[in-house]
């Protein structure tokens, strides 16, 4: 039994490593990806073939402030939530 859970621990401790590794190198594409698209995108000529790589500059603005208000609106319901379920606990 003892050894199952230690091996059952180094499985799941491998699987988080395994998803800790994936986020973070996805992390890494896309502050690269924007990062380039933002900062060196602009000086190269708008004829030459790197600009098909990306969207118009644009959306450069607006991804991250509909991304920003997602995750302000999430936060907002997810507090009130768990206000509303600790009030219920109270009562």
């Amino acid at each position: 039994m003892l050894q199952s859970a230690k091996s059952n621990k180094r499985t799941m401790e491998s699987a988080d490593r395994a998803v800790g590794f994936l986020l973070s190198l996805l992390s890494l594409s896309i502050f690269s990806y924007y990062t380039f698209w933002v900062i060196a995108l602009p000086l190269f000529y708008t004829d030459h073939f790197v600009h098909k790589y990306f969207l118009p500059r644009e959306y450069a603005i607006l991804i991250p402030v509909f991304a920003g208000v997602a995750l302000i609106c999430f936060l907002c319901m997810f507090i009130g939530y768990v206000m509303l379920k600790s009030k219920k606990k109270k009562a």
